[in-house]
């Protein structure tokens, strides 16, 4: 799916961002992958240094959407590493946005996905299966629901309450 230039989108949806409509997240993600410009619906995950819900929604069918991780900011472990990456690549997800770190950063870069996020972290995760899936999260500076729209590329990451054009 290709990406709307995130500029663009704002400069012509100027009453949407002051609306509240489409919301920019702040500037503290990292790039990673081949993708630098990715969009699509938003699914959401939120967890805490524990990953197993990440890799049970990363299984599924991905049509092109993203998955917005909320791992409360988290810089004590890595969320989601090249093998993860690999899996959404394979399953069909456009992106990954991670409120967290992610490792394997040479591994995820060879991929085809998508991925900001903190940093980058050597430690994984725990494997205990907390969390919540399709749950309103808060990255970036502004809350993001499950069925949103979010583009990212080289400008940043925008989330928009609905499909956009320019």
């Amino acid at each position: 799916m290709a990406s709307l230039p995130t500029a663009e989108i704002c400069d012509t949806n100027a009453a949407h961002i002051s609306s509240g409509d489409l919301r920019i997240l702040h500037p503290v993600f990292q790039m990673y992958g081949q993708s630098h410009a990715f969009s699509g619906p938003v699914v959401t995950v939120k967890v805490f240094e524990d990953n197993v819900l990440v890799r049970e929604l990363l299984e599924t069918k991905g049509e092109g959407r993203v998955l917005v991780i909320d791992g409360g900011g988290s810089m004590r472990c890595a969320l989601v590493g090249g093998n993860l990456v690999q899996l959404a690549q394979n399953m069909g997800w456009s992106g990954i946005v991670v409120n967290g770190c992610v490792r394997d950063v040479d591994e995820i870069n060879l991929c085809q996905v998508g991925v900001r996020a903190l940093a980058s972290y050597p430690l994984k995760s725990n494997k205990l299966g907390t969390g919540e899936k399709h749950v309103a999260v808060y990255v970036g500076g502004t809350f993001i629901r499950d069925g949103e729209w979010l583009y990212a590329d080289n400008d940043g990451i925008i989330v928009s309450k609905f499909e956009l054009s320019i």
